[in-house]
């Protein structure tokens, strides 16, 4: 049995992320189709979205759905699914799955900014902008005293990247821009 974690996703309380082993499915974004029991409980409502991310499968709750009923369901059909990798089906090619990526990995990376990687930042004289988010790829800029730092790249590869991966799973990677 492949072993599951659920994360709440911070900002969608209808939302539980399941962290699973890498390279486990076949494909990542929303799935055009999954197998039997997660496909069952589409159709019934009581889910009413599926995303497959690179160690995570985003499950959202149907209209009207709780956690707290419904959480034992979801886990024994996502087991079920998940010891039939060929059952998923890739989607269409839509980049809505990957879309919806960028945006929770753009909220993820706020959170972190205005907590303690930034704090930690704020307290030598320095800053960590958001330049952008795309593909999974964070793309920040250095400002002030962190700007031209030799403990930079630690700060934005041990305490940035390190806590966006616990977050968020499908971070690709944190890069950094010209400061301005």
């Amino acid at each position: 049995m492949i072993p599951l974690h659920p994360q709440r996703v911070p900002g969608e309380p209808e939302a539980l992320r399941w962290i699973i082993p890498a390279g486990t499915l076949p494909c990542t974004g929303v799935p055009a189709g999954v197998p039997g029991p997660l496909a069952a409980l589409l159709a019934d409502g009581t889910l009413g979205r599926v995303v497959v991310e690179p160690g995570a499968v985003v499950t959202c709750l149907g209209a009207g759905r709780g956690w707290g009923t419904e959480v034992a369901p979801v886990r024994t059909a996502l087991h079920a699914a998940l010891a039939d990798p060929g059952g998923w089906v890739a989607g269409g090619g839509g980049t809505d799955g990957a879309r919806d990526d960028d945006v929770r990995l753009r909220g993820a990376v706020r959170e972190v900014l205005a907590g303690a990687v930034g704090d930690f930042a704020r307290s030598h004289g320095g800053g960590i902008e958001l330049v952008g988010v795309d593909g999974g790829v964070v793309t920040v800029r250095l400002a002030g005293a962190c700007h031209g730092c030799p403990a930079a790249w630690l700060t934005l590869h041990r305490r940035l990247e390190r806590e966006l991966r616990r977050r968020h799973p499908g971070l690709v990677g944190v890069r950094e821009v010209g400061a301005r």
